[in-house]
């Protein structure tokens, strides 16, 4: 059993990645830093803090809606990347770093919310109305 979030793979994964990501926009000119930067750096930042904000308070089905904005986050980090990589604000192989954590952290989150939703019961089995209904053969 883990005893905090940091013990998730996919948090050390995504912060490692905000990590990474700060230090590559550190290099942008100043006038990207209110812009191109900022949105970079808000967007890196919410994946590992959307991971954590709903872990301590165990209800899962909240925890799975925070990994879904999380994974969202992840997901929408990438175009403001690629434009930046467009934009030769870094090298090509900082790109392929980035472009990689961004699907590895992907594929986590996926696998996390997969085995969260497996864990979880369907609240209509635990609904009286819908085990009566499944007795007599009818559909809720």
């Amino acid at each position: 059993m883990l005893k905090n979030y940091k013990e998730l793979k996919v948090w050390q994964r995504a912060y490692q990645q905000y990590l990474e990501v700060y230090k590559i926009t550190k290099r942008f000119s100043n006038e990207e830093r209110y812009s191109l930067t900022s949105q970079i750096r808000r967007v890196a930042g919410s994946v590992p803090s959307d991971i954590a904000e709903e872990y301590g308070r165990k209800k899962t089905p909240e925890y799975i809606r925070f990994l879904l904005i999380a994974y969202g986050s992840n997901c929408e980090m990438e175009t403001p990347i690629l434009l930046s990589g467009g934009l030769d604000y870094f090298e090509i192989d900082k790109l392929m770093i980035l472009k990689e954590g961004i699907g590895e952290v992907e594929r986590m989150l996926k696998a996390l919310i997969k085995s969260l939703e497996k864990s979880t019961r369907p609240l209509e089995s635990s609904n009286p109305l819908h085990k009566m209904h499944q007795l007599i053969g009818r559909r809720t």
